[in-house]
């Protein structure tokens, strides 16, 4: 493979000046990939013995997790859809009235509260029997043409993606089985939708959470909200419910946002064996008057194709 062209000296100038980001170098030395810098680099450092540290890729700074991320609505929407799990075919009843509410509320904020990937061949879970999953890529396309569907419609507000249980299935499958690529770009999730802000929940307001999963069981929401001290919104059970919670501090709200799946889908069968469950698809609308959340709104799947919102049904 050609080195770049330029000399020793000339390229260490390069690499001091661009803290080691190959793809600024590359650009500089007029090549179309990085790959002749990193080769010039290792040749380098055996033939001359210096160590020439690179400094964290801009993109990779920028898509780096935060465990927290502060927002402020004051008078606006914020619609929280979560448990996707999106598969190859097509989209969910629940999907398309996101798209549809999205695009009619013009909220100030949309999140995917987790699961947005499922990760069924990387599962902990052994296979079930012959049943057929698909593939990795297949999945991260199915993520990629819905969630470019819902930015399409949400241009102009802000986007956040706190990280669900099946969302970590991806970097924890590669960390066991390949922890050599730790670092590389597009080997975390979060590196392939850089149009999502990732973290592990997000903070509106003083007084909401927006996090994947906290307290379990039937009861879960209410516990939520009694635990947190703050109405908590999450997803993970798929229950779709609102549990207010009152006390000297005022009414808080426990909410289950449910699931943007279709409550019996290819995703649910194997595992459940196909029994009853009390799920509800759809997701939820939070208003926020002078900053305080008013009492939540769900929008809920009633039938393939048509969702209830507001005391009307939509055909979606």
């Amino acid at each position: 493979m050609a080195e770049p062209a330029c000399t020793k000296d000339e390229f260490l100038a390069l690499w001091q000046k661009h803290k080691g980001n190959a793809q600024i170098i590359a650009k500089e030395l007029g090549l179309t990939s990085p790959r002749p810098v990193y080769e010039r680099r290792r040749v380098l450092e055996r033939n001359h013995g210096v160590i020439l540290k690179a400094g964290e890729n801009e993109l990779v700074k920028k898509l780096k997790r935060k465990p927290r991320i502060q927002t402020h609505v004051k008078n606006g929407i914020i619609i929280v859809g979560s448990d996707f799990h999106y598969w190859p075919g097509e989209p969910s009843t629940a999907h398309r009235a996101f798209l549809k509410f999205i695009r009619e509320l013009r909220p100030s904020v949309v999140v995917l509260n987790g699961d947005v990937f499922d990760g069924a061949s990387i599962s902990r879970w052994e296979r079930i029997g012959w049943d057929s999953r698909p593939t990795v890529k297949q999945e991260l396309d199915a993520c990629t043409e819905r969630l470019t569907e819902i930015e399409d419609v949400a241009k102009g507000a802000e986007r956040y993606w706190p990280l669900g249980n099946h969302c970590a299935r991806f970097e924890t499958f590669l960390a066991k089985h390949a922890p050599q690529y730790e670092g590389i770009e597009f080997f975390s999730l979060k590196d392939r939708f850089p149009k999502w802000k990732p973290c592990w929940s997000l903070h509106v307001n003083e007084n909401a959470v927006i996090k994947h999963r906290f307290k379990g069981g039937i009861h879960a929401v209410h516990n939520n909200a009694m635990w947190a001290g703050r109405s908590y919104v999450t997803g993970h059970l798929h229950s779709l419910k609102v549990s207010p919670f009152s006390d000297l501090n005022g009414t808080r709200y426990g909410v289950d946002t449910g699931t943007m799946a279709d409550v019996y889908g290819d995703q649910f069968v194997d595992y459940t064996e196909d029994s009853p469950k009390n799920w509800r698809s759809g997701f939820a609308v939070l208003t926020f008057w002078n900053g305080k959340l008013l009492w939540p709104e769900l929008v809920h799947v009633i039938e393939g194709g048509k969702v209830e919102f507001r005391g009307k049904v939509y055909d979606v």
